[in-house]
């Protein structure tokens, strides 16, 4: 007789004789006893987990000759031609080679009659996700509404696949992956009913090897006992899947505990003679160490999927949870940075020597021999003592002070062994600030230049100093000086003050500090001067007295005309004086009327015009309104607007809280009002 693989026969043949999926079994043993019976079921669950058995055991379930049960007696005609795979009315469908419409439509031709043998007729779609759409949509109503003889079962490993049509139609369950355990146990009973001799640890190893699959752990069990000339023994298995000693894991990790740095290289030693991968080492050692750490918080948590549990207990009974953190985060790090390593093993004996030599010092199980010095630099000892070689920044040389201002000179500290002489502090005055920059001993002065800008009161006599690099930094400068303007640009600046060589720039002690509002005044009027863009309008003044008349129909005019940009600005801050006929008369505010010419008079004309339907004539006059103007009361409405979120945020019982308790203050200039209604006339 011809020899037949242990995947096929050791093939479950009741639902007692499944290994796990016990979730599943429930579900089923009871429908088939309570006569609960679906049209449709879909398994799903990777490969080698039961997909199929489960769907055979069904079939003879649904068809044996002692009635419809959950344990079929498996010596009728019926269960021994499923057995077999020669039922009749048993059609197993492989969809990943009929994936095409017309292999659907030619199954579902044959749905329509009865079974030949059996109570019923049962479908077996493997691989179901790989049916194309069509096939799905022509198995959608047939799969729906069976007739009451023929039952679907499907199976898949990528249920993401199917439609949601399809999965609403059926009972879906789930097959999870088979744990190392429950393969190791499974494999002690097989090998020990067929007679072969094997170790335990081989047994680990192949459970793990598996993935989850107990198909995979049969056919791995196959090629182990021909590997092994009838054994399956550790050392046999290991050389077939070309997998690492778990025991030399444990002594790098032994090592490494006793702090033996010759210890540690020798088991490295012993790894590289099988010509490991070491990232995979290096993974392994933090796969114990994650085991280790559960063990230090949960004992009982611990699993024995690697047939190594009793020794992760006694590591984590020796291993301070504090190392074992340690270990672990340094151990994902040096993972990391293996490849940029020049040689795995080098970069791998790099990460357990970082272990080493970082490790506490201060824990009981310290390495018993320190690390000898390796030329640490002594700065990195004593941090008081300058570190020789350092840059030496240069002393700032400060200008000469007139006799009224005291100069405050500090000693000069001499340290070892690089004596690095202290700067002199000065007295900090705003017309003498210090620059921090390296300057001649004897500097030419230069006479002080007039500043331009206006000041109030009476100056001190100013002692010209140096004049700054491009790099200089003038550590307690005005804000006005400090902060960067951005237009006009520097050259502008020189070139439109009077005064002011091109050659010598001013000096620093010329610098004085201004009045504000003049300064950014004078700066404002400059860079309109060198820019071709006109510069911003004025924010419209309160009106004398509020509209009425004709500007108050003037107000409501103007959001209805269709103009804007500078039309629209100008009729903004124009008011209505009188209407004779057809000719209006309008005064424009002196203020705005840079923007107005005969064109913006045209275009404000021509849209009166198309608004009214009618032909109009405007004459604008530039006198200031004495009502308001559109622009003012746009001004005033948001002023209001503004005024109201300011009060409401004042008014909030939690704001006024926390100005209570924490002293807290408002700043009015966040505050902006939320949803501002669309301008309208008042």
């Amino acid at each position: 007789m011809s020899y037949q693989v242990l995947a096929r026969k050791w093939r479950p043949r009741s639902f007692r004789e499944m290994v796990g999926q016990t979730h599943v079994l429930k579900a089923l043993i009871n429908a088939l006893d309570s006569q609960r019976l679906h049209h449709a079921y879909l398994f799903t669950g990777t490969r080698g987990v039961g997909k199929t058995t489960i769907a055979r055991i069904i079939a003879k379930c649904l068809n044996c000759e002692t009635g419809i049960t959950s344990t079929p007696c498996g010596t009728c005609s019926v269960c021994k031609e499923i057995d077999e795979g020669r039922f009749v009315d048993l059609i197993e469908i492989d969809a990943a080679s009929r994936t095409k419409v017309e292999d659907t439509r030619e199954l579902l031709d044959n749905v329509q009659y009865a079974p030949s043998r059996g109570r019923f007729k049962v479908y077996l779609i493997d691989e179901v996700h790989m049916l194309s759409s069509h096939s799905f949509n022509a198995l959608l109503k047939t799969l729906e509404e069976p007739p009451p003889y023929v039952k679907f079962i499907l199976a898949t490993t990528d249920p993401q696949k199917l439609p949601a049509t399809i999965l609403s139609r059926c009972l879906q369950f789930s097959l999870k992956n088979m744990t190392p355990e429950r393969v190791v146990e499974h494999l002690t009973h097989v090998l020990g009913v067929e007679n072969v001799p094997f170790e335990d640890d081989a047994l680990w190893l192949l459970g793990r090897a598996a993935d989850g699959s107990m198909r995979d752990a049969m056919s791995l069990t196959d090629q182990a006992i021909a590997f092994g000339e009838g054994k399956v023994m550790a050392a046999d298995v290991r050389a077939m899947l070309g997998t690492l000693d778990h025991g030399q894991v444990f002594d790098v990790l032994h090592a490494l505990i006793e702090g033996d740095a010759k210890a540690l290289l020798e088991a490295v030693r012993h790894l590289s003679e099988q010509g490991p991968d070491w990232n995979g080492v290096l993974s392994e050692i933090l796969n114990v160490l994650h085991r280790v750490a559960i063990a230090q918080a949960l004992p009982e948590g611990v699993d024995n999927g690697h047939g190594d549990r009793d020794r992760v207990l006694a590591l984590a009974q020796a291993l301070p949870a504090e190392d074992v953190q340690f270990y672990y985060q340094m151990g994902l790090i040096g993972r990391r940075d293996l490849p940029l390593a020049p040689e795995p093993r080098g970069g791998f004996e790099m990460v357990m020597l970082r272990m080493l030599a970082f490790r506490p010092a201060d824990s009981a199980d310290a390495p018993r021999q320190p690390l000898k010095p390796v030329g640490i630099s002594q700065a990195t000892v004593d941090s008081a003592k300058p570190v020789a070689g350092a840059a030496v920044v240069a002393p700032v040389v400060a200008a000469p002070v007139p006799e009224p201002v005291p100069v405050v000179a500090a000693p000069v500290v001499e340290p070892e062994p690089v004596v690095v002489p202290e700067p002199e502090p000065v007295v900090d005055l705003p017309w003498n600030d210090p620059v921090d920059a390296e300057v001649e001993p004897e500097v030419e002065q230069q006479p002080a230049v007039e500043p331009v800008l206006e000041t109030t009161g009476e100056q001190p006599e100013l002692t010209p100093m140096p004049t700054p690099t491009p790099d200089s930094v003038v550590p307690d400068a005005p804000e006005w000086v400090s902060a960067p303007v951005p237009e006009p640009t520097v050259a502008q600046v020189e070139a439109a003050v009077p005064g002011i060589d091109d050659d010598e720039p001013p000096l620093d002690e010329d610098y004085i500090e201004p009045d504000m509002d003049s300064a950014y005044s004078y700066l404002d009027d400059l860079a309109s001067e060198h820019t071709a863009e006109p510069a911003p309008e004025p924010e419209p003044e309160p009106a004398a007295a509020p509209a009425t008349g004709l500007a108050l129909q003037w107000l409501e005019l103007f959001p209805k005309l269709p103009i804007s940009g500078m039309t629209g600005s100008i009729a903004a801050n124009c008011t209505l004086i009188s209407i004779e006929g057809d000719h209006w008369l309008l005064h424009l505010d002196p203020a705005h009327s840079a923007l107005f010419n005969a064109t913006q008079q045209r275009r404000l004309n021509d849209a009166l015009n198309q608004y009214h339907e009618r032909t109009l004539t405007i004459a604008i006059e530039l006198i200031k309104p004495e009502q308001e103007t559109p622009a003012q009361a746009a001004t005033r409405r948001r002023i209001n607007r503004q005024r109201e979120a300011e009060d409401s945020i004042h008014a909030d019982p939690l704001i006024q809280q926390m100005m209570q308790q924490f002293g807290a203050v408002v700043r009015h200039d966040t505050i902006e009002p939320v949803e501002a209604p669309v301008p309208q006339a008042s």
